[in-house]
């Protein structure tokens, strides 16, 4: 085992939380890139003294920052994702940031609000639209939910350099196996209760989407409309939402060394999006989705009314699998093996977004 950082996005600044090498005693920095909306900050796995933030503020708008040096400092990028002036549409928002794959050492993907799809080719210097998204046939089903029309999930195929996975809310989850050059709808057998047609070729409100990081091809999401697996790439998709108390949520994470063990933050419903029973439950699987079992010791168990938003759940590779996640209150907790919590901070800023990183 060794420590972990931390990379805490909240409404107010980047926040960094450090453990030891048990991963139970932790001390907090920050806020860095203060005033500023974090929506998500990574560092790049492939050098990981450099790592990308998704900045928002209500007067200077949407900016790219970046690190050299493990994210003891951050500086804004000149360049950002921008949609080309004669769609007269604004970037409101960069939603997720995502490094490319080891064979192309400075690629950066961006997913935006409004939907869409941007790639950096030179570490965030600058940035090219993914049209051939947008002109898929399907894109007329695309709709905003009530975060508003976003790409907010970009994962890589761990064999496949050239397959990318994306998600928007509302739109669904698209695979292109030639790095974005054409796409192809992934939705079989996920709802959208939502629709005149419950199972669309397209149009479900994805919350969140994420491929496991040793396993070509398998997937798992959050929906809108309920908790699912793929085993195929996105072609086919199996709901697993039997034994959770809801079919809401907005989270999953992943044990990198155990493709069939998996965590989700059930909530209420679309109506009120809190935890369900106003119990902070979360529920893990060790059998891909089959049966789930509720992981509390060290949570409250009542009168907590809290929502967890789909960025703000992160694992961090280690044996065992360590589980952080951040409220919308402004709670972190942390878990060295997913089963029992410790809570490393309270009343930080609305968390955005958490991701891990080893220690550094």
């Amino acid at each position: 085992m060794s420590g972990v950082r931390l990379f805490v996005g909240t409404r107010k600044g980047l926040f960094v939380a450090r453990s030891d090498a048990g991963r139970r005693r932790w001390t907090l920095e920050g806020p860095f890139i203060e005033g500023y909306e974090i929506y998500h900050a990574v560092l790049d796995p492939r050098d990981p003294q450099t790592g990308w933030a998704a900045v928002r503020h209500e007067v200077w708008g949407t900016h790219i920052h970046r690190t050299f040096d493990g994210g003891r400092s951050w500086h804004p990028v000149a360049a950002r994702p921008r949609y080309p002036p004669e769609l007269e549409r604004e970037v409101k928002a960069i939603w997720h940031v995502a490094p490319g794959p080891p064979n192309r050492p400075r690629r950066v993907w961006a997913g935006v609000q409004p939907a869409g799809l941007f790639r950096s080719d030179d570490s965030g210097e600058s940035w090219v639209w993914i049209e051939s998204l947008e002109r898929h046939d399907s894109s007329a089903t695309w709709q905003p939910a009530k975060g508003g029309l976003a790409l907010h999930s970009i994962q890589s195929d761990p064999v496949s350099s050239r397959r990318l996975y994306v998600a928007l809310s509302a739109g669904g989850c698209y695979r292109s196996d030639d790095e974005g050059d054409t796409w192809k709808t992934i939705n079989r057998g996920v709802r959208a209760d939502f629709l005149p047609d419950p199972l669309p070729d397209s149009g479900q409100c994805v919350h969140c989407l994420r491929a496991h990081p040793a396993v070509s091809g398998r997937l798992f999401q959050q929906n809108h409309c309920g908790t699912y697996r793929s085993d195929d790439a996105g072609e086919n998709w199996t709901e697993i939402t039997a034994g959770l108390p809801s079919d809401f949520g907005y989270v999953v994470g992943l044990d990198q060394s155990d493709p069939d063990r998996a965590w989700v933050i059930p909530e209420e419903s679309s109506h009120l999006r809190v935890t369900c029973e106003a119990r902070l439950r979360v529920y893990e699987t060790g059998d891909a989705g089959r049966s789930w079992k509720a992981r509390t010791e060290g949570l409250p168990q009542s009168h907590a009314y809290v929502t967890v938003l789909r960025e703000a759940l992160a694992t961090d590779g280690q044996d065992p699998c360590g589980v952080y996640f951040g409220t919308a209150t402004g709670h972190l907790y942390a878990s060295p093996d997913g089963s029992r919590w410790t809570q490393v901070a309270s009343h930080l800023p609305k968390i955005l977004s958490v991701t891990a990183a080893p220690s550094g």
